[in-house]
């Protein structure tokens, strides 16, 4: 698909964009500082929308996670989420279950909707009870706030940061048989970092017209390769969601005619917000795009990118400007995957390091000098087959522990 087709917003839009959503973000004051910090965020939809959703893997799943998971299999229509940051909810129990569906159920009422059909989102601290009073009065006003048309999309994406130090929103728009087509998004993630997916949350939303089970095919192949291709810290969250509504304002289906500028309009916002999750690690400097080709297998070239992008030896010495290759051979040799030692071509963006794994040392300035910039790639090619991956992934940092040696 030309991606030219395609008007592309880095920085701008978010979930309000498309026909028919709307949202609203302000401070139940979860994290009992008395600081007015945005924490609660509501998006609605007038016209009830078809949702899929893509959650953690993780065995310990919080109560939102198992609250979505409950309404989208009912198969009900959605009118929206209401997501709240500072606590995740998350092992607490059967009073945690009952306060999932009290927030879903308190949006509903404050958008005049009589059944629980809001998707819930948590994300923050661990094991402790949401403040259910302070948190309940103010969804009712953000959801009045998102019926009477506020299309706040600053105010939602800051309402669901945690460590982040930046809002991270982005819009996709196409044309089709003189129709426009919208696809908005919003995530947050910065720790806890690793698929699938990471210590995130992404909302997508589009005024396409759809079924669920369209949502969901397109949705997973999204997440394959952009959310479910990122790493920070190696950790998997109990509360990882991506959710993408669809409400049909725009009068466009979703068919053979459209699904190829769908999919790749989903595939930017995605590739958009992993990217920007990344970039915003937790006390990070550097983002190593992680390049594996002629693996022999897919599965093996996961493997080993993900041996590479977890090391922490690695990881420390790109922080250091320096380019240890030696780690990165040493990584990908316990990658548990088909590997001839003999046979390896290492490249620091496009200056090789190893051809064949000879050594060319002649070019360590020239690596120096790529691993000292903010941003940079390795290129790995296995010539054991065909198969490729791509993994973002952060250094290490001695900010990153300090960061997180307490809360």
């Amino acid at each position: 698909m030309d991606k030219a087709a395609i008007t592309f917003q880095d920085v701008e839009g978010g979930v309000a964009s498309p026909i028919g959503f709307y949202a609203a973000g302000g401070s139940a004051d979860v994290r009992k500082k008395s600081d007015k910090r945005l924490d609660t965020g509501v998006v609605y939809s007038l016209i009830p929308c078809a949702a899929a959703g893509v959650f953690t893997i993780n065995a310990v799943k919080a109560a939102p996670v198992l609250q979505c998971q409950s309404l989208l299999e009912s198969e009900g229509r959605i009118h929206g989420i209401v997501a709240n940051s500072g606590n995740a909810n998350a092992c607490t129990g059967a009073q945690g279950k009952e306060d999932a569906a009290a927030m879903s159920l308190a949006a509903s009422q404050a958008c005049g909707v009589t059944d629980s059909s809001f998707l819930v989102c948590s994300t923050g601290r661990i094991g402790e009870l949401l403040p259910m009073e302070s948190l309940l009065e103010t969804i009712k006003p953000l959801g009045e706030a998102a019926v009477a048309g506020a299309k706040d999309n600053e105010s939602f994406g800051k309402s669901i940061l945690t460590s982040d130090t930046k809002n991270k929103v982005c819009t996709a728009i196409f044309e089709i048989d003189g129709k426009t087509v919208t696809v908005g998004g919003c995530a947050k993630g910065a720790g806890m970092i690793e698929p699938n997916m990471a210590t995130m949350l992404a909302f997508i939303t589009t005024d396409i017209d759809a079924e669920s089970e369209q949502l969901k095919t397109v949705l997973q192949k999204a997440v394959k390769t952009t959310f479910n291709a990122i790493t920070v810290d190696g950790d998997m969250s109990t509360n990882d969601t991506v959710l993408l509504l669809a409400n049909g304002e725009s009068d466009v289906l979703l068919n053979a005619e459209s699904e190829a500028l769908f999919q790749e309009a989903v595939n930017q916002v995605c590739d958009s917000l992993a990217d920007k999750i990344v970039a915003d690690g937790e006390r990070i400097t550097k983002v190593v795009e992680i390049l594996i080709s002629g693996a022999a297998n897919e599965g093996d070239a996961e493997n080993i990118a993900r041996a590479i992008g977890n090391s922490l030896l690695v990881k420390t010495s790109w922080y250091g400007n320096d380019p240890n290759w030696g780690r990165l051979m040493d990584a990908l040799g316990y990658a548990k995957a088909k590997i001839d030692q003999d046979t390896i071509d290492i490249f620091y963006d496009d200056v090789p390091a190893l051809e064949m794994s000879t050594p060319v040392p002649e070019n360590k300035p020239k690596w120096k000098e790529i691993v000292s910039k903010p941003r940079f790639s390795i290129r790995i090619n296995m010539h054991q087959g065909d198969a490729t991956y791509r993994l973002r992934a952060s250094d290490l940092t001695e900010g990153y522990v300090d960061f997180n040696k307490s809360e």
